[in-house]
C-alpha cells in the first residue's frame, strides 16, 4: 500500500473533517451567504455619503411588515421589468431581502442591467434589525 493511501487511513478523521467543511464553505458560497456584501454600518455609509439607492426585492407582505427607510419595493420576480429602478447606473444600489440570499441573485441581476455598484446587505433585514437600525412599516416605499 502507497504511503498517501495509509496517511488517508491513519488520519480518515482528519480527512473526513477537511470534506465537511469543504463542502459548508461550497454551500455558503452557492447559496450566496452570509460572507457576501456590505455590513449595515457600510450600508448607512453608501446612503448618506453617496445617496445610495436601496431596492428591498421581498414580497410586498414581507415588505409591508418591515423595510429600511426609504427603500424602493421591486420583488424579485418582477426586477428584470421594473420601472422604478434608479435612473443613474452610477450610482450605488444597495439590494436587500430578509436574508441575502434573494439579494445576491438580484444584485447580479442588476450588474447585468448595468448597475455596477449593486451590492448586497449581508445579513439582509434580519441583521438591518439586529444593528438597532430603523425600520419602516407599511407599503409606502419609494416608488
Amino acid at each position: 500500500m502507497s504511503s498517501n493511501v495509509q496517511f488517508l487511513i491513519d488520519n480518515w478523521v482528519l480527512v473526513a473533517a477537511a470534506v465537511v467543511s469543504g463542502a459548508l464553505l461550497l454551500r455558503q458560497s452557492l447559496a450566496g451567504g452570509a460572507g457576501q456584501g456590505i455590513s449595515p454600518d457600510e450600508a448607512v455609509r453608501l446612503m448618506n455619503r453617496e445617496k445610495a439607492a436601496v431596492i428591498d426585492v421581498c414580497e410586498p407582505a414581507e415588505f409591508a411588515a418591515g423595510h429600511v427607510i426609504g427603500s424602493r419595493s421591486i420583488p424579485l420576480a418582477t426586477l428584470g421589468s421594473a420601472q422604478n429602478l434608479p435612473a443613474n447606473k452610477e450610482q450605488p444600489v444597495i439590494v436587500v431581502c430578509a436574508s441575502g440570499i434573494r439579494a445576491t441573485r438580484a444584485a447580479a441581476q442588476l450588474r447585468k442591467q448595468g448597475y455596477a455598484q449593486a451590492q448586497v446587505l449581508r445579513g439582509g433585514m434580519k441583521a438591518w434589525r439586529e444593528a438597532g437600525l430603523p425600520v419602516e412599516t407599511g407599503t409606502k416605499g419609494k416608488a
